[in-house]
């Protein structure tokens, strides 16, 4: 249930006419229930808006009256999947009273009076904002204290069903101090740190009016735009990678507008795309010219519709945290299926080892998501907190932050799209594999991936690093790091040693299984290398001596990196000593890639851990069975063991938090209550 609020108090707007005669404020009640909300409500004061928080069990959709905009606008801002509490940003010239508002990255870091942000302001507030269920009290809090400031507000008549009428111009402004309400609340709101994110009109229309001839200019405005047409385009993403951008999103919002009227679901497209992708790496494991060029259309097809489903779920505005899950385990499935496809072509086809490549590019990728992903938590959190990111300027963080910003800012520039493409995204990788397969065969394009994800690797390790030292912001001491270290039993036991810091002993946990690897590979007998197991699990246990030590130095964030590589090496390299066949090492490394994705996408939207981690084991207990089985010389049938395990725990942990639990909590709500709140049996 959501409900909506009409906040009439500090506005001149409040009285305003549109050309067809019906008040402003009864338009905008009229747009925000077509925009979803299941109940509106006109709230004369900040005190009432505050009464109406304390009361709600819901997200809160919340509007000044002076707000002229598209259906659409308060549609988007009400299902918008970025974060709970989103605020309205546009890029209207600022005006006394107003709230300018400064982003970064999405997010409202700072939001005040235009002088008050030093000319950093990136926009100003739109006037409607959206307010989760968990930020309601904080929500209600900074209604009354930016009540509390203001005059003495006037009563308004209660209208039918107790709604209380909209305030006539005269009353309502004024009443509550300089400006309008919702701009000193969401002023209120941010100054409380409020984790705010910004919701952009882009292709809509959306304008603040403070008397007639403004609400005149704005209505043309609005008219002048087609809604629909609008929102097609508005489902493509705004900056998007460089392939993408110019040879998907040209043509795919008509697949898109193909799926709606043929009411496809997002995750029914991502369903298909994955089958394009599963049949793609069947004709690469085939082989012969005619496959591999099927191979890779179906390839180019299958990314297509990788990002219809997304753009689908932005043009009908179907987003479910379900859905979102699903594609990003999805998108990593498909990939890897198409890395197996094309290492068992490569063997198939006596042109080498093709499992090696395609494990050493699974974990090469999997690594460099590790480090994708908390690097954007540091910024994040960096964003939240300018005022300890920033640190010392001048040094080289700084110039190179300064340099960045700068790159981004100039889109479409030739700088602009390097280092968009340099950094090897998911579109650039399918299209490299899809040209290479076809034009030459499974090996070039297994070696070109491992050369460009190496080198993306290192660029942006070296610069993120350098970045990361002059923000010097904590990042895993403000998550569950234990959870996200993925430790397990044994791990949180052992010692702490708090000198070397837990990113040199994960670190110093990824080498022993390194030098064990290499050894195997490098030897004609890589089996008499089995009494040097114990040793490479001591040293990767290294890794355990940090689990309970602080993990708040600048460079923490890359601990679960360096754990991910420390126990795909080390299973790699316990396979190969082991004897295993390659497939059944990809398929171990694909099933633990899978878990910790899992735990990746529940770090996105701060969720707890899934249902059934304890089972996992923990990198520490895993790679312990792995060992022992390796020792005892059954190695093969362990790994094949603890991986058919481990996709069992992760399947059922599935289903557990997407449909069991759910279903349970609702059942539980829908139970009628019976004397002394207890459902009747």
């Amino acid at each position: 249930m959501t409900l909506a609020i009409v906040l009439a108090a500090g506005t001149s707007a409040a009285g305003l006419t549109t050309a067809s005669g019906e008040p402003l404020a009864d338009r905008l009640a009229t747009q925000l229930r077509r925009a979803g909300a299941t109940e509106v409500r006109f709230a004369a004061t900040l005190d009432e808006l505050a009464a109406l928080a304390d009361a709600a069990d819901g997200p809160l959709l919340i509007s000044g009256t002076d707000l002229v905009a598209h259906t659409a606008v308060l549609r988007h801002l009400a299902t918008s999947p970025v974060g709970p509490t989103v605020a309205l940003v546009l890029t209207d010239p600022p005006v006394p009273g107003r709230t300018a508002v400064r982003e970064e990255r999405g997010q409202i870091v700072d939001a005040g009076p235009l002088d008050a942000l030093d000319g950093d302001a990136t926009g100003v507030f739109g006037g409607a904002l959206r307010v989760g269920v968990h930020d309601l009290p904080t929500l209600a809090a900074a209604a009354r204290a930016a009540a509390a400031v203001g005059a003495r507000p006037v009563p308004a008549p209660l209208g039918p069903a107790g709604d209380v009428s909209p305030l006539p111009a005269a009353e309502g402004a004024g009443s509550g101090g300089p400006g309008s309400a919702v701009d000193r609340l969401v002023a209120g709101l941010a100054a409380r740190d409020t984790l705010i994110f910004a919701q952009r009109v882009r292709l809509l229309v959306a304008h603040r009016v403070e008397d007639s001839a403004g609400l005149v200019a704005a209505e043309a405005a609005v008219t002048a735009v087609d809604e629909d047409r609008a929102e097609l385009r508005l489902s493509v993403k705004e900056k998007d990678d460089f392939f993408s951008t110019y040879f998907v999103s040209t043509w795919s919002p008509y697949v898109v507008r193909l799926s709606a009227r043929l009411r496809l679901t997002p995750t029914g497209v991502t369903v298909i795309s994955v089958l394009f992708a599963l049949a793609a790496a069947v004709l690469f494991g085939v082989g012969g010219r005619p496959a591999l060029v099927g191979g890779a259309v179906l390839l180019y097809l299958g990314f297509v519709l990788d990002c219809v489903d997304g753009q689908l779920a932005r043009y009908t505005r179907h987003f479910s945290a379900w859905g979102g899950w699903l594609d990003t385990m999805a998108d990593r499935a498909k990939e890897y299926l198409v890395y197996a496809g094309l290492g068992f072509g490569v063997s198939h086809a006596g042109l080498g080892n093709g499992w090696a490549l395609a494990i050493a590019a699974m974990t090469l990728q999997t690594v460099r998501h590790m480090t994708d992903t908390w690097y954007g938590v540091l910024h994040d959190e960096a964003a939240r907190r300018p005022r300890t990111a920033g640190g010392a300027s001048g040094g080289i963080g700084d110039r190179l932050n300064a340099a960045s910003t700068r790159v981004q800012a100039d889109t479409g520039s030739l700088s602009y799209w390097l280092k968009r493409t340099v950094v090897f995204p998911i579109g650039e990788r399918w299209a490299l594999i899809a040209l290479t397969v076809a034009l030459f065969n499974p090996l070039v394009s297994l070696i070109a991936v491992l050369a460009w994800g190496a080198l993306a690797f290192a660029y942006t390790g070296a610069l993120r690093t350098l970045r990361a030292r002059w923000m010097r912001v904590p990042v895993l001491d403000t998550v569950d790091a234990t959870l996200h270290r993925d430790d397990g039993p044994l791990a949180r036991r052992l010692p702490v040693v708090r000198p070397m810091g837990p990113l040199a002993l994960a670190v110093l946990a990824a080498l022993g299984p390194a030098v064990l690897l290499v050894a195997a590979l490098v030897g004609d007998a890589p089996d008499g290398l089995r009494w040097a197991v114990p040793v490479a699990l001591l040293v990767l246990l290294a890794g355990g001596l940090g689990a309970r030590a602080a993990h708040n130095s600048p460079l923490d964030w890359l601990v679960p990196a360096a754990l991910r590589a420390a126990e795909y090496l080390f299973a790699i390299a316990v396979g190969v000593v082991g004897g295993a066949p390659g497939w059944l090492i990809f398929g171990y490394v694909f099933v633990l890639t899978v878990h910790h994705y899992d735990l990746t996408a529940r770090l996105e939207k701060r969720q707890t851990a899934p249902p059934l981690h304890a089972a996992t084991l923990g990198w520490d207990g895993r790679s312990t069975l792995l060992a022992l089985a390796a020792i005892v010389g059954a190695l093969s049938i362990g790994m094949a063991t603890l991986g058919a395990y481990l996709l069992v725990v992760f399947v059922a942990s599935a289903v557990l938090a997407w449909f069991v639990r759910p279903a349970r909590s609702a059942r539980a709500s829908a139970a009628p209550v019976g004397a002394g709140g207890v459902a009747p049996r």
